[in-house]
């Protein structure tokens, strides 16, 4: 089994061809179908080796595509002082894209 280990959105993701993962929203404006190339792979499993990358494995790369764009279940913040009349209440709904991944080269 191969997989690679990437680095997108501040975050680490290990991934595999065929898996679908939620990532934080990519700069620009992709649309659903287009192909992503994921080009910070900082591990690499082929099954019999491994290279790992100091930091990023040269040369390597992930190849996706977009499946969804959406924004994520409401988070409500809220702040309070108590004996102070002070309260504020926000929602937030954090942006994600889905993505396939076809092939770890």
């Amino acid at each position: 089994m191969n997989f690679a280990v990437i680095q997108t959105g501040g975050k680490q993701y290990k991934v595999a061809p065929g898996e679908t993962l939620l990532i934080e929203k990519l700069p620009g404006e992709p649309k659903v179908g287009d192909k992503i190339v994921f080009d910070q792979v900082l591990l690499v499993n082929d099954g019999s080796k491994t290279l790992v990358g100091a930091p990023v494995v040269t040369g390597a790369s992930v190849h996706a595509t977009l499946a969804e764009e959406g924004r994520g279940k409401k988070v409500i913040v809220i702040r309070y002082r108590n004996k102070s009349r002070y309260f504020k209440k926000n929602g937030h709904r954090q942006p994600f894209m889905k993505v396939t991944i076809d092939a770890i080269k």
